[in-house]
């Protein structure tokens, strides 16, 4: 009680002291532990992780005993994997610290660690040449000299040649340099997984930080961008609701561009035929409720509730994933793609509209179409194939995709109808345009359907000849759930052998070795 009362500068020393004198020749006569132990599901999330191709790091605060024990429970290390081992438990360095000269000591630490770490990337080429995997272990004290700036390089390109990384004995600053290292370098896309108050900074740092709700407390759940309760919930977070989200944004961005460039185009090449008069192609309140009313809600739906492959099969193919990370489907090839179909159709509407418009008799009495009613059709036009362009894209119709896109297209008609039927200081151009002028016209009917089945035409042809021949992967999988494929076993197994990859940790890589082993 002394020794804790006391407020000298060496209190700790001193109680250290008197514990020494007092802890001799005791009966132990029990001990109470918290249970600390992997949740359930845990090695088989990290399989299909890592048959994802996601890498997977421990940054535990455990020994090293502990941490490597953790890393065989959840078959990030198996039994013949090759290990190295970056420790300054070692009797040199113990030694070292002894000595008087802390500064000397620690260069002389600093020292053994970079020879450790020469001597790993040695054992890493010559695995890499002979196809092995290999693990890296590092505790805490030799981690301090690992993320120094002249060592952190050959410290991350070791890291990153290993199948698997464990860090244990790290300080929660250690975790969070740690993360930024692999962010900062690498300029990958890094997440942090952690349940406690020592996980906070490595959440902060990484670029998406789950936080695991439990015993531990709810300071990671508060500082995290995501909240789950369990540890295997990241494998249906990431391989199924990581894919779809992927997927909406990237088909919602690309639609926006081309739905937009469709309409801008037919403006454009108006302003050509009318030598840049200045003379509007559509009515002000056309051009103003075009992203507002007719073609908005389709593609807000597409980016909540389009779903391309199914959870099931999202599971079952887990390689699927890597089309987020290899950015197939927002690619500037793809954006460009969506981007000259959008001017195709632009073409193809204005040009199609002008030339059967212009010089042909559009009522009963033989008098031609007037500007008002070029504008009208060439808008029903473009108001019909974007939406119809959006439900061929679509691969998981609900009702309310339904609702949206043919309401959307209902929706101009009563606008029109009831646009026109107000006063002409308000509806200007629109004035009774569709009920007197286009609704009654065979031709009005027949142009919006031959401009509709023209513009649709060459992304149709498109898709149907990329689908059969050079297919996507997410597109192979589509055709085992709608074609009939899934009772083909042959063509089910070429497709499941394209997604299976070669690991070399989980549960499915322990079970490969073992069988090499028995051969």
């Amino acid at each position: 009680m002394e020794a804790k009362n006391s407020v000298s500068a060496d209190r700790e020393q001193i109680i250290e002291e008197v514990s020494e004198k007092i802890e001799k020749d005791l009966i132990l006569l029990g001990a109470t532990a918290v249970e600390d132990k992997l949740q359930n599901g845990v090695p088989e999330c990290i399989d299909k992780l890592a048959q994802a191709g996601i890498k997977l790091w421990v940054l535990t605060g455990d020994k090293m005993e502990t941490a490597i024990n953790i890393g065989f429970a959840c078959s990030l290390l198996r039994q013949g994997m090759k290990q190295i081992i970056i420790s300054s438990d070692t009797p040199e360095a113990k030694s070292l610290e002894k000595a008087e000269d802390k500064s000397a000591a620690d260069v002389a630490i600093k020292e053994i660690v970079l020879r450790q770490l020469r001597e790993g990337e040695t054992l890493l080429a010559s695995s890499n040449e002979n196809s092995e995997a290999i693990a890296l272990i590092i505790d805490g004290k030799s981690l301090t000299h690992a993320l120094e700036d002249d060592v952190m390089d050959l410290f991350l390109e070791l890291a990153i040649g290993c199948a698997s990384v464990i860090c244990c004995r790290s300080s929660p600053k250690q975790k969070a340099l740690v993360t930024r290292l692999v962010k900062t370098k690498t300029g990958s896309t890094t997440l942090a997984i952690g349940d406690g108050a020592n996980d906070v900074g490595m959440l902060q740092e990484a670029d998406i930080g789950i936080g695991i709700s439990g015993v531990e407390g709810m300071q990671a759940v508060m500082s995290s961008d995501i909240a789950i309760a369990q540890f295997w919930f990241l494998e249906r977070l990431l391989l199924v609701h990581g894919h779809w989200c992927y997927r909406r944004i990237s088909s919602m961005i690309c639609y926006f561009f081309y739905k937009n460039i469709a309409f801008g185009f037919t403006l454009f090449f108006y302003e050509i035929y009318a030598s840049f008069s200045g003379e509007a192609a559509y009515n002000d309140w056309f051009l103003s409720l075009y992203n507002v009313f007719f073609t908005s809600l389709p593609v807000i739906a597409l980016g909540v509730f389009d779903q391309d492959v199914s959870a099931k099969l999202c599971l079952k193919f887990p390689l699927l994933y890597q089309e987020g990370v290899q950015n197939v489907l927002f690619s500037w090839k793809r954006i460009l793609g969506w981007a000259f179909n959008g001017v195709l159709n632009a073409t193809l509407i204005f040009f199609f509209c002008i030339r059967a418009i212009e010089y042909q008799a559009f009522r009963k009495g033989g008098e031609v179409a007037g500007l008002e009613v070029l504008g009208a059709t060439m808008y029903t036009s473009v108001v019909w194939v974007v939406n119809c362009q959006m439900a061929l894209s679509i691969s998981y119709f609900t009702y309310i995709q339904h609702i949206f896109i043919w309401g959307g297209i209902l929706l101009w008609y009563l606008f029109l109808l009831a646009y026109g039927a107000m006063d002409p200081t308000l509806s200007t151009t629109a004035y009774k345009v569709f009920v007197e002028a286009c609704a009654p016209a065979p031709s009005y009917w027949l142009i919006t359907l031959l401009v509709l089945a023209t513009s649709l035409l060459p992304y149709f042809i498109y898709a149907s000849i990329q689908m059969r021949f050079f297919p996507m992967f997410h597109q192979m999988i589509q055709w085992i759930r709608s074609d009939g494929q899934a009772t083909d076993p042959e063509y089910v197994n070429v497709v499941r052998q394209r997604s299976l990859r070669h690991t070399t940790v989980g549960f499915t890589a322990r079970f490969e070795a073992s069988k090499r082993l028995q051969v």
